[in-house]
């Protein structure tokens, strides 16, 4: 185990590296700078404020010292937020996109594990096509797509929910829901054909011989190996949940760093979106050491691949 946890922190410095590069270089490509939306100013001024946050300095001087102040843990100063370190915008607006990415997870993890073991159980039925449709829907449907309809339904025509905002815990149902269900119908897949797998066992059909029932079949003898796949897709599924917030927190006006991103890629507010892109690309390499560790704990012999 220790062996797998060094090979992937060993893997994530470069990959890294080529993140922080590719961000710089296409942020340089980029026309114009990130005051140039801002009220005319005379050229002396201008050439000041570059100098302050040393823009006027050669691009290799640049790059050099944006991987210094990387490795050193500090994204600079934002260029729009006036007063505000791209550090401290992160710190106080990321534990919202958290939750709300925990709460999406509760949802893809309790909609999409039972109606995969459901679909499972009713394999070669017609329960089985209800179930699956289901998920195919869900698969159908993306945030962008799935979000409005539910804001139609749930706060427009029905009242139940807030528009927008993050204030009441039913604040947090519908921005949940639109992010967790498309997700919820990959792990009722997964989820489905992990169990039919395990099912064909010769084991499981001893254990049916013997009189065990079937709930404590698929509960304590079939779910651990069955959710392997669900595991591993776990990685891949909390990475798009982290991206795809950012298209939900557009929609319900939700106060969490993917709303601080898009409007940073708006305002050329470059700082903050080589902060943002930089954090999340080691947060999402987090979330996948995690899901191998579990992968691993799951499935021992996965530990020497």
């Amino acid at each position: 185990m220790a062996q797998l946890i060094l090979r992937r922190l060993f893997q994530t410095i470069p990959t890294l590296w080529l993140i922080a590069t590719a961000t710089f270089i296409l942020l340089q490509l980029i026309p114009g700078g990130p005051f140039d939306q801002e009220k005319p100013v005379t050229p002396e001024v201008k050439r000041l404020i570059e100098a302050h946050y040393g823009m006027d300095k050669p691009i290799h001087e640049q790059y050099l010292q944006f991987l210094l102040n990387r490795l050193q843990g500090d994204f600079g100063p934002s260029y729009k937020y006036a007063g505000w370190d791209v550090d401290e915008i992160i710190a106080q607006s990321f534990p919202i996109s958290l939750e709300l990415g925990f709460y999406a997870l509760l949802v893809a993890l309790f909609v999409g594990v039972p109606l995969g073991i459901l679909a499972a159980i009713y394999h070669g039925k017609r329960m089985e096509t209800l179930f699956m449709g289901l998920a195919l829907i869900g698969i159908c449907l993306p945030a962008f797509v799935l979000g409005p309809l539910l804001l139609l339904v749930f706060s427009t025509e029905l009242g139940w929910f807030n528009t927008f905002g993050w204030n009441t815990p039913s604040d947090r149902v519908l921005p949940a829901l639109t992010l967790g269900l498309f997700y919820a119908a990959f792990v009722a897949r997964l989820t489905r054909s992990g169990t039919l797998d395990v099912l064909k066992n010769p084991y499981i059909q001893t254990a049916r011989a013997k009189g065990l029932k079937e709930h404590r079949i698929i509960l304590v003898h079939t779910l651990k190996v069955a959710l392997s796949p669900v595991v591993s897709y776990l990685g891949p599924a909390v990475a798009g949940m982290i991206s795809g917030s950012f298209v939900v927190e557009t929609l319900f006006f939700i106060p969490g760093l993917g709303s601080f991103f898009v409007n940073s890629a708006f305002n050329r507010d470059d700082t903050m979106v080589m902060g943002t892109v930089l954090f999340y690309a080691a947060l999402i390499l987090l979330f996948n050491l995690i899901v191998d560790l579990l992968h691993a704990w799951m499935n021992p012999r996965t530990q020497r691949d």
